[in-house]
């Protein structure tokens, strides 16, 4: 073999340590942006792979291997960020909104943090806690199937029945989907309304509402209170706070 032959041989990476994925996957994986935005950066040629413009976001790269650049500065891992945020009512979770809604970074404005994506999500009528992580593999294990408890604190229009109650714990199908309550309890009681405690362990879309509709309650407020064992605790509306590192150890093991 010449020695043409034997450089090249060294430059190809050994196919059972390493596996190749699209250039956009590996961006978002070292937590430097969405998906979609390392997307757009490839197509807009900001992206090299060893030294090489590429505009192809599904290009396959090795990640342990080649050298990837974006703007001319290497594409390394940035620090993880863990923190939580007490989403405000009226906000919606994403990053850009096609109607020109606030959304719920705008509770980050003036921050010096890097690109960050929500764990999960709220509606834009509910709020409280919010994850939100540049760490896509822990992001991945808490709102996994792993049913972490999600625990919610909902005041209803009247005051629910304990059958009503009942059928949340029990289940209820709506749309063709079993939508259930690991615990569905009556805390508080005025006399026109209540305040429930529900918690999930498993999350469906709208879940709470589209439950406490079919049983023709309304809902006044949604707030989320406690992710697993991280409570919300007097954090105040629209404020935030990085998680502990025992708080990101407990919720990644559930």
């Amino acid at each position: 073999m010449d020695s043409q032959s034997t450089d090249m041989t060294k430059r190809i990476p050994d196919s059972s340590q390493s596996s190749r994925h699209g250039i956009a996957r590996v961006l978002s994986k070292r937590g430097l942006c969405s998906r979609t935005q390392a997307a757009e950066w490839a197509r807009s040629g900001r992206v090299r792979v060893n030294g090489r413009v590429i505009f192809d976001p599904e290009h396959p790269v090795y990640s342990e291997h080649d050298h990837i650049e974006v703007n001319g500065a290497d594409a390394h891992a940035g620090e993880r960020i863990y923190l939580m945020l007490n989403k405000p009512r009226g906000v919606v979770t994403t990053v850009r909104d096609e109607r020109g809604r606030d959304t719920v970074y705008r509770c980050f404005e003036g921050a010096d943090l890097p690109w960050i994506a929500p764990v999960g999500r709220l509606d834009r009528a509910s709020e409280g806690l919010l994850l939100f992580s540049n760490d896509p593999e822990w992001a991945a294990r808490v709102s996994g199937p792993a049913r972490i408890d999600k625990v919610y604190h909902v005041q209803v229009n009247g005051i629910p029945e304990a059958a009503q109650l009942a059928r949340m714990r029990d289940g209820l199908e709506e749309e063709g989907e079993l939508l259930k309550a690991k615990v569905a309890r009556l805390l508080r009681q005025g006399s026109r309304n209540a305040w429930l405690e529900i918690i999930l362990d498993a999350g469906r879309n709208r879940q709470i509402r589209r439950m406490l509709a079919a049983l023709d309650i309304g809902v006044l407020r949604l707030i989320r209170v406690a992710i697993g064992s991280i409570p919300l605790g007097d954090l105040g509306k629209g404020q935030w706070r990085y998680l502990s590192e025992q708080e990101i150890k407990e919720l990644s093991h559930g």
